[in-house]
């Protein structure tokens, strides 16, 4: 029997090993196998034949060195750190962390099955949950999610669980439309209705009198994220949760961690759930990922037994003459529950949990301040200097914490032309936010952390200015 197409990436398959598992599954051929999905999206064996893959042989241990080298010798060496945010920031990640977490005890992505085995990753992962808890002031932290997309995904789907016979749920315009996106892709097939409200736009904040207007007896929960999408800082928040806890609905808040050195943790503001993204804590930009999803409940056990994710506690040996961790709790998982599992997420990213611990542990209270600190005034100085050159810096009149949007509307150039220049400079310029927020314009969101000096921001005020003046000179 041959396959119904080659595998250039399987050199080990065979005739008898595609037989046997066709038999296996019920199926007489790898095209009735994928019967179920439209040939439109199939791939014919001409098409097969036609993948440019490889070189035609095995390359050699040299030549895949100097390969790749080649590769990698064409991309752009930056002068400063991206000015893009969106969810993403280029933070400083000390050295220790690695370090820490390239040792053979914690080099894994997962937590074995047989967990108690793992004292010391259970330990590590309690660390975790202990001072995440801590910092969003909640009382039962998870071990952990993907990342802020699907940590909020699946808040929205807990929260249908728990507020069962409710099928709205509120998600402000000005979150981040990316996360959104995943939101949406989780909750369709649940028949759950996200209803979008907007946001002031002299403010950038939600519009509490949309809030009031579209919270129902149908609502099951209500999201604000702060500081939003826009960097703003919401000053409502509080007041949001206590309409939804008036009409029964649950409060869920998105938050990013370094911006609570300074601002109010989502449990002192009555958050029943709180997600983030931990990227900013020790883990670097990763290309986008590997990420750390933050979730976090407070003390209800309806939410805590419907929460996705691990939970480890800490408790004592039998005889009671030493401490031990366990896994308290793992409702989610359908290796245990099956069908009924609260998520089907496979995995735990306990090394960027881990991470996490560390960097928090580094720096305490004292220094994630500090580090807030840094991010706020830093930011608030880059918006002073690009005012300064004749952009608009305060497209909302509102308070805002490490990015902020720059409107290029009216300066003669639209913003693709910007950033192309600025990369032209080796300096990575902002997120076009006007696909995702027409009603902006030219819009980019700019981000400024502690890995930006004065110099880099200097510098990206006198590429736009040379820019913005038609300026081609490359340094």
């Amino acid at each position: 029997m041959t396959p119904d197409y080659p595998q250039p990436w399987i050199s080990t398959l065979n005739d008898k090993d595609v037989e046997k598992m066709l038999k296996t599954i019920g199926v007489k051929s790898v095209e009735e196998l994928f019967a179920d999905i439209p040939e439109t999206y199939r791939m014919k064996l001409e098409d097969w034949l036609r993948l440019d893959i490889g070189f035609g042989r095995p390359l050699s241990e040299v030549e895949l060195k100097r390969l790749m080298d080649e590769k990698l010798s064409k991309n752009a060496v930056l002068r400063t750190p991206p000015f893009m945010g969106g969810g993403v920031y280029p933070h400083y990640v000390p050295p220790v962390v690695k370090y820490i977490i390239s040792r053979g005890e914690f080099l894994t992505a997962y937590t074995p099955y047989q967990a108690e085995i793992s004292q010391g990753l259970m330990q590590a992962i309690f660390e975790y949950q202990s001072l995440m808890a801590e910092l969003l002031e909640m009382d039962v932290v998870n071990a952990s999610m993907y990342d802020w997309g699907s940590a909020l995904a699946e808040a929205v789907l807990m929260v249908s669980r728990v507020n069962k016979g409710r099928s709205k749920f509120l998600i402000p315009k000005n979150v981040n439309p990316f996360h959104k996106r995943v939101v949406e892709a989780y909750t369709r097939p649940h028949g759950i209705k996200l209803v979008e409200v907007e946001y002031d736009r002299t403010t950038g904040e939600v519009d509490l009198e949309d809030v009031k207007n579209k919270l129902d007896g149908e609502t099951a929960g209500v999201y604000v994220q702060y500081p939003n999408f826009f960097g703003v800082i919401e000053s409502g928040v509080k007041e949001v949760f206590e309409l939804a806890h008036e009409r029964g609905a649950l409060a869920v808040a998105g938050v990013y961690p370094v911006s609570l050195g300074l601002l109010k943790p989502p449990g002192e503001l009555g958050a029943d759930i709180a997600v983030g993204e931990g990227q900013s804590l020790g883990l670097g930009m990763n290309y986008g990922g590997p990420h750390l999803g933050i979730f976090a409940v407070r003390y209800d056990m309806r939410l805590i037994r419907q929460m996705p994710g691990r939970l480890i506690g800490l408790t004592t040996t039998r005889d009671g003459s030493e401490r031990a961790f366990s896994m308290v709790l793992q409702t989610r998982e359908q290796h245990i529950r099956r069908e009924k599992a609260t998520s089907n997420i496979c995995t735990n990213e306990a090394l960027m949990a881990i991470a996490a611990a560390v960097f928090m542990s580094l720096l305490g209270g004292k220094g994630l301040r500090r580090l807030a600190e840094i991010n706020y005034y830093n930011a608030h100085y880059a918006q002073m200097k690009l005012s300064e050159i004749g952009l608009n810096t305060r497209v909302f009149k509102s308070d805002f914490f490490n990015e902020f949007p720059i409107s290029f509307n009216g300066v003669g150039v639209r913003y693709k032309e910007v950033h192309e220049g600025l990369l032209a400079k080796r300096i990575h310029g902002g997120l076009y936010i006007g696909d995702y927020y027409p009603e902006l314009g030219e819009t980019a969101l700019f981000a400024i952390t502690e890995a930006h000096s004065r110099d880099d921001i200097d510098l990206l005020a006198g590429a736009l200015s040379e820019i913005l003046r038609g300026g081609k000179g490359v340094p």
